[in-house]
C-alpha cells in the first residue's frame, strides 16, 4: 500500500502495544498519519508482555509523525471520554478512529464464567460503542473522517465452542454498521474489517489457534486499514469486509508476502463466522 498518502491526519487507535494494534499504529505512522498510542499497559513492569503504548508511539515517531500515548482502560466510560478530549486537544483534529482492541476467551457456554462474558462484552462491544461515540460530535465538526472496527462480517447464526466471544465480535460490526447509516452524508466513513485467516499475535498463539502454517502476518491487516482510509466515505461505508477481498480490489494478487510459511493458509478465521466461505479470486 506504498501510495496511500496519510500526511496531516490524525488516528485514535485502540490497543496499539503489541500485534495488529502495533501493526496498524506503524503502518499508519510509515504514511504519514500522527497516531494516538492508546492501551492498558504503559510500563514493562505492568505485564509479563512485550510492549507499551509509549514504546508504540516512540516508534511512530521515529517514522516522522507526531505521537501521543494514552493509558486507557475500554471498560471504563469516563476515561474513554477523556481520552478522545485529550486526543482532540493534543491534535487539534482526529480523522481515523480504529477500534481495535478486544478481548478473547474461547469455551462452550458450559464452561465460559459470568466474568469472562462480562469482559468481553464489555471490552469489545462496549468498548466500541463508546469510543466511536466519543467521537462522533467531533468528526461531524471537522466535516468527515474515517470509523473502523476490526470486527467480522455478520453471517453466522450460531457459534458452537465461541459463542460468547463470537457474539461480541458481531456485537462490534454491528454497532460500526449502524453507525454508519447514522452517519450517512455526514462524510464520515463506518466499516469493519477481518482477517481471512488467522493472525499471529499472542492470542492465536495463547488459544492454540493453529500452527504457523495457519497463519499470516499482522501487516495483512495494517495494509487493509491503509486501503480502506484511501477509499471515499461517501462512497464507501456502512461495509463489514474481508482483507482479501479488499487488497485483491487494491492489485494485490500474490498474499505470500504475508504468509509465515510456504503456502496460502487455510481461512479459518473467516469460516468461524462463516462456516461455508471459500476464497474468491
Amino acid at each position: 500500500m506504498g501510495d496511500v498518502t496519510l500526511d496531516g491526519r490524525t488516528a485514535f487507535v485502540t490497543g496499539t502495544t503489541r500485534g495488529i494494534g502495533k501493526a496498524i499504529a506503524l503502518a499508519l505512522a510509515e504514511h504519514g498519519c500522527n497516531v494516538v498510542s492508546t492501551g492498558k499497559t504503559v510500563d514493562d513492569t505492568d505485564s509479563d508482555l512485550e510492549g507499551t503504548i509509549h514504546k508504540t508511539a516512540r516508534e511512530c515517531e521515529e517514522r516522522g509523525v507526531d505521537a501521543h500515548a494514552i493509558q486507557l482502560n475500554l471498560r471504563d466510560a469516563e476515561q474513554i471520554a477523556a481520552a478522545a478530549e485529550e486526543a482532540i486537544d493534543v491534535f487539534g483534529e482526529v480523522d481515523v478512529v480504529i477500534n481495535n482492541a478486544s478481548a478473547i476467551q474461547l469455551a462452550n457456554v458450559e464452561n465460559m464464567p459470568a466474568n469472562r462474558f462480562d469482559l468481553m462484552t464489555e471490552i469489545n462491544v462496549r468498548g466500541t460503542y463508546l469510543t466511536s461515540r466519543a467521537f462522533v460530535p467531533h468528526l461531524r465538526e471537522i466535516g468527515g473522517g474515517h470509523v473502523l472496527t476490526n470486527a467480522p462480517p455478520v453471517t453466522v447464526d450460531r457459534a458452537p465452542g465461541k459463542a460468547a466471544y463470537a457474539w461480541s465480535k458481531m456485537g462490534m460490526t454491528f454497532v460500526t454498521l449502524s453507525l454508519a447509516d447514522e452517519l450517512a452524508g455526514d462524510g464520515i466513513a463506518a466499516n469493519a474489517f477481518w482477517p481471512v485467516t488467522a493472525i499471529d499475535t499472542r492470542a492465536t498463539r495463547y488459544f492454540g489457534m493453529g500452527t504457523e502454517d495457519d497463519w499470516r502476518s499482522p501487516e495483512i491487516v495494517s495494509d487493509t486499514v491503509l486501503e480502506l482510509l484511501g477509499r471515499d466515505p461517501e462512497a464507501f461505508t456502512g461495509r463489514a469486509v474481508y482483507d482479501e477481498e479488499i487488497l485483491r480490489e487494491a492489485g494485490v494478487s500474490d498474499f505470500s508476502q504475508y504468509n509465515l510459511t510456504e503456502g496460502d493458509p487455510a481461512p479459518t478465521s473467516a469460516r468461524m463466522f462463516d462456516p461455508e466461505y471459500e476464497r474468491s479470486g
